[in-house]
């Protein structure tokens, strides 16, 4: 994620600011410039123009009524919501105040996830472009009765995210139960895209037969790899091959963690290097936990460039954290294995494989 300034005023802006606290100017994202602008009013018909493109005069999107949104529509387009919204399928009842305070977490989540996407130029097809493989999130709140729970997961486009997880203390019960040590809303989005992706850039691309020397023989039973993973749990030796414990269960799983892993670490690094941070101890350890992030790491060459990068940084914030008493922000470990895999998503993406 990107540092974005106020072109009014020069204050840094969030991602996520829908105005600047500052001067008080409309913000507005504009995902084809990749920018995010202050706005000023053009007149009566609701368009915006945005300083930082001011040849781009656009409309917000639709569901910037409900505060869920600071994403503008480009100019010329006929979409009433933007690059990111336009995926959407089910919403929850918004007239429910916990469900639209949920949902709202959900977007936040749902924007930085396609910002993501969007920067790899991977294609983003709607299910009104495509019916039948279409990208298409679904935000569902359990029945009031409680007679059955939504179950996050993917099927053939259709990424469906439990209302539940954007509740911290359901999320956090549900991380503990699982032994999870990383559960959030948007790991659970790229985890849940990475299965989408799996299905268009590898078995709709022709890549089966390398994926599979890299995670393994996808065709064996899903069912049964799952219940066999939750009757017997995890090998003893999984860190030395794997990047976590899910993804043990089936090829699938390893993939979409995987996938998951590689965009933590791209976007995490890409706010690094907006900070112009570098990890550089004041100990005798001949660079081996050093690292300066001054690239931009998703259009890095290799794997190799991220990973050197990655270890010393996450290195040095999990010794923060701890300092403050908190989990390691990265509680995970990249062993060999694990990283041929990452080389692997990050060819998949750059269209190496």
């Amino acid at each position: 994620m990107k540092l974005f300034q106020c072109q009014s005023c020069g204050n840094i802006v969030y991602f996520e600011n829908r105005t600047c606290e500052r001067c008080g100017h409309r913000l507005g994202y504009l995902p084809e410039v990749g920018t995010l602008s202050a706005l000023e009013q053009t007149g009566t018909d609701k368009r915006w123009l945005p300083l930082a493109a001011p040849d781009r005069p656009s409309f917000l999107c639709t569901n910037a009524e409900n505060d869920a949104c600071n994403w503008l529509v480009p100019p010329g387009s006929t979409d009433a919501f933007c690059l990111a919204c336009r995926h959407n399928g089910t919403v929850p009842d918004l007239s429910v105040p916990v469900n639209l305070a949920h949902w709202r977490d959900m977007e936040m989540a749902k924007h930085r996830l396609i910002y993501s996407l969007k920067r790899w130029n991977l294609p983003l097809v709607t299910r009104a472009e495509d019916p039948e493989h279409g990208l298409i999130f679904n935000f569902l709140a359990d029945p009031p009765d409680a007679s059955q729970k939504v179950m996050t997961g993917h099927e053939n486009g259709v990424i469906t995210i439990a209302l539940v997880e954007a509740d911290d203390a359901e999320r956090e019960r549900r991380r503990k139960q699982m032994g999870e040590p990383y559960r959030t809303l948007l790991g659970h989005f790229r985890h849940e895209v990475g299965h989408h992706y799996w299905d268009v850039l590898v078995r709709d691309a022709g890549k089966l037969e390398p994926c599979r020397a890299v995670f393994g023989d996808d065709s064996q039973d899903y069912g049964a790899a799952l219940k066999r993973h939750y009757d017997e749990g995890t090998p003893p030796d999984w860190q030395e091959h794997f990047v976590s414990a899910y993804a043990t269960t089936h090829p699938w799983e390893d993939f979409a963690e995987t996938w998951a892993h590689y965009l933590h670490i791209v976007d995490t690094l890409e706010m690094a290097s907006a900070f112009g941070m570098q990890v550089a101890p004041r100990l005798d350890t001949q660079g081996e936990i050093s690292a300066r992030v001054d690239f931009d790491p998703y259009r890095a060459e290799s794997i190799q460039q991220i990973i050197d990068a990655w270890l010393p940084f996450v290195f040095a914030m999990n010794s923060v954290n701890r300092a403050m008493g908190e989990r390691d922000l990265y509680p995970f470990v990249l062993a060999p294995e694990v990283m041929t895999k990452l080389g692997f998503i990050h060819d998949l993406v750059h269209g190496r494989v």
